[in-house]
């Protein structure tokens, strides 16, 4: 059977591309973790060796255990179940971009070309690359398989002297320095004659020291590297991590063996003396009595530096780093899901046609927010009311985070409906049209602003809006219906024209035209006669009214001088309400929704 690479290649090079970046991602994220283990050993470089030993190998093994499951796991993690603080800190962009910049630098996907020539080029570097790889682990593998089999030639032909805390005693006649060779089953290998060249308290010494190599299990700790030395051959921070922990093991037995009684000028003269006779073990994992630097090892074994025990506030430290090291992938996985989640959210929201957003001319004194059949047009509003607006927001307390210039800055906004939202847009009841301009609000803010929120639930003290004793005062509206469109049915219900919305007429002054109380009691939560407390509709009336309201504010709105407040002769906000429209306001306190800016934008000039 014959293959056709040519259908084949745009599949494995997306595939080899994809492994690529994860490859990439997967090696800097060890690098990063060599990085903080090296910061770690600076810490506890006056504490016992064998902790920065273990700190080394966690380094080495990183290497073949990557962060993707960790991440996955963070991915899978409920979301509504987050915490209300937690999720607002991992949905923050900034955090989510930087923390995602940092742990994944290399994109999860790639663009693949789809030029022949382009990706006949590209599969031929990748495969170079792949070919280097091999060759390079395939060596390491055949130098030290060779090494391995030579140093087990040299047990064979040893002959078994003793048995030491269990481990076997042999006498060989190279001269191989003293050593424990074996991974499973491990040997201590003395050269013959040794006993002659040491005496008694420098062998005793010396026993020790390869003993502790026994116990520690050192020849298969640093055989473990050795997996990573030949998969990663190419990283430079794996050939650093195997200078120190060869340092480091030596170093720990050096400690243990001071520890245990010898003297440290018997142990240092036996040392080298085993250094003056015979030759250093070939191989990293066969453990011998000379490694790492010689000199120090014997100033540091003469000083006699007294290394100290892990204290509360060291083990603490090393906890938490271990508890940030799993912790971390899980969170940018949920991170990264709350983006996934955003995003999907935003682009399933509807959308304005056409949308034109422009900073309101100087002069101008009128404020309006108004609907009318298949527009949406703001005008000398600061951007926070109309985040207000598409969130359904009735008071300041509901919204957090705001920047001086969303709350200061004045613009125009003009959107408009495609003809197809239009019409099916004025065959929903009141409350649903006003819903979906609302949605459509928020992906113009998403799309023009860069606007991120999230959400909190808080207890505050609102105003309850009901209808007063002697009954409403409101003058249902009743607009005209329009002429039938060309692909309207006869069954369908008639289509509304006319404006819709409140408009601000001046200082206390407001005007209703087609408007629900939900626009009313969000225009009253903005009033500072009313502490800008947040007002909640308990009326029932669900009808669209016309009305007219007037009263004497007892502050300015924000922005006005004081000089520009209504007329003095007018009742107050809260008598007006209730002569003028019927209605009444209640103090209560009950938990309120409030939105969160994450981040929002200035917008770019059209």
């Amino acid at each position: 059977m014959q293959i056709d690479f040519a259908i084949l290649s745009p599949y494995l090079q997306t595939h080899l591309h994809t492994w690529k970046n994860s490859l990439g991602n997967h090696l800097w994220q060890s690098t990063i973790f060599v990085i903080l283990v090296w910061l770690l050993t600076l810490a506890l470089r006056k504490n016992y060796a064998r902790f920065r030993y273990w700190l080394w190998l966690a380094a080495s093994i990183k290497f073949l255990v990557p962060f993707a499951p960790l991440i996955s796991l963070g991915r899978g993690i409920n979301i509504s179940n987050t915490p209300q603080i937690a999720h607002r800190v991992i949905s923050n962009p900034a955090i989510s971009s930087a923390v995602e910049q940092i742990t994944l630098p290399f994109p999860q996907t790639d663009v693949v070309s789809n030029t022949p020539a382009l990706a006949h080029h590209t599969n031929l570097i990748l495969v170079g690359l792949i070919s280097a790889w091999a060759c390079g682990a395939l060596l390491l593998l055949f130098s030290w398989t060779r090494t391995w089999w030579r140093l087990r030639c040299v047990v064979r032909e040893a002959y078994l002297h003793a048995e030491i805390d269990g481990a076997r005693v042999f006498f060989s006649s190279s001269l191989i320095e003293p050593g424990v060779f074996g991974i499973v089953r491990p040997v201590l290998l003395l050269p013959a004659g040794i006993q002659d060249r040491l005496d008694r308290a420098q062998m005793q010494a010396v026993i020790a020291h390869e003993m502790c190599h026994v116990r520690r299990r050192d020849n298969l700790t640093f055989a473990l590297h050795m997996v990573v030395e030949i998969l990663f051959w190419f990283h430079p921070a794996v050939w650093w991590i195997r200078t120190r922990l060869i340092e480091e093991r030596e170093w720990a037995c050096d400690e243990a063996v001071l520890q245990s009684g010898n003297e440290a000028e018997v142990y240092a003269e036996g040392i080298l003396n085993v250094c003056k006779f015979y030759v250093e073990s070939p191989l990293a994992c066969a453990a011998g009595v000379t490694g790492s630097d010689l000199k120090q090892r014997i100033v540091r074994i003469m000083t006699q530096t007294v290394a100290q025990k892990l204290g509360p506030g060291r083990k603490l430290m090393l906890g938490v780093a271990a508890i940030l090291v799993l912790c971390l992938p899980v969170v940018f996985g949920l991170m990264h899901a709350l983006r996934v989640q955003a995003q999907t959210e935003l682009a399933n929201l509807p959308q304005f046609e056409v949308a034109t957003v422009k900073p309101s001319h100087p002069s101008d004194d009128q404020q309006s927010l108004l609907l009318s059949p298949g527009r949406f047009t703001m005008e000398n509003m600061p951007i926070k009311e109309l985040i207000r607006f598409a969130y359904g927001l009735k008071s300041e307390d509901q919204l957090s985070g705001v920047p001086a210039w969303a709350a200061s800055d004045r613009f125009d906004i003009v959107a408009k409906e495609s003809e197809s939202q239009t019409q099916i847009l004025d065959k929903l009841p009141g409350e649903q049209r006003m819903e979906q301009v609302r949605l459509m609000a928020q992906s113009l803010l998403a799309e023009r602003f860069g606007l991120r929120v999230s959400h909190e639930s808080r207890e505050l003290p609102v105003y309850v809006l009901v209808v007063a004793k002697n009954g409403s005062k409101l003058t249902p509206a009743a607009p005209p219906p329009a002429p039938p469109a060309e692909n309207e049915k006869p069954g369908d219900p008639p289509r509304k024209t006319g404006m819709h919305g409140i408009r601000r007429s001046g200082p206390g002054e407001l005007q209703g035209m087609s408007a629900t109380i939900d626009l009313l009691v969000n225009v009253l939560s903005h009033q500072p006669d009313l502490g800008n407390r947040l007002v909640l509709d308990q009326t029932g009336l669900t009808g669209l009214y016309d009305w007219t309201l007037k009263w004497a504010p007892v502050n300015a709105e924000p922005g006005e001088p004081e000089a520009s407040a209504g007329d003095p002769s007018e009742p107050a906000l809260f008598t007006a309400l209730q002569e003028q429209l019927g209605l009444k306001l209640e103090s209560q306190k009950a938990p309120v929704d409030v939105v969160v800016i994450d981040r929002i934008e200035k917008p770019s000039p059209n």
